[in-house]
């Protein structure tokens, strides 16, 4: 169903697949970007991109177990971090290996910009994932 490739050619990436190759009849979720608010809407980490990442993999992590599958199963995520600094993303993927993500590993992009759509917001993923047969959607 899910088959990840590293293409032996290229440079080994750290913790993400080139390529992951779906086959056709699979059902996918198309997640929206998952944002470091709790539940009641507020800002989760205000001026700490590691706290906001964790806050967001929790949320991502409701995301993909509300459609019926989990981060196992994610195929493909964006990364998005508020900062011109490659610490800060470093920062902020050493979170998103550690969260379960990677045990894939999934194709992933980790992209520094200048703002998200929350005041105070410094992490945005947004994610697709393969939901496995025999689940329902909540």
């Amino acid at each position: 169903m899910l088959r990840r490739v590293l293409v032996p050619t290229l440079f080994p990436p750290p913790g993400y697949a080139h390529a992951s190759v779906v086959e056709a009849g699979t059902r996918l979720a198309f997640l929206a970007g998952s944002v470091p608010l709790d539940s009641e809407g507020r800002l989760v980490g205000a001026g700490d991109p590691v706290r906001q990442a964790e806050q967001v993999l929790a949320n991502l992590r409701e995301q993909v177990r509300a459609v019926g599958s989990d981060l196992a199963h994610v195929v493909s995520t964006d990364v998005y971090v508020v900062s011109q600094d490659p610490a800060v993303l470093s920062a902020v993927w050493d979170v998103v290996r550690a969260s379960g993500l990677s045990d894939g590993p999934h194709a992933s992009t980790l992209l520094g910009v200048a703002c998200l759509g929350y005041t105070g917001q410094l992490v945005e993923i947004t994610a697709t994932a393969v939901v496995p047969d025999g689940t329902e959607d909540a």
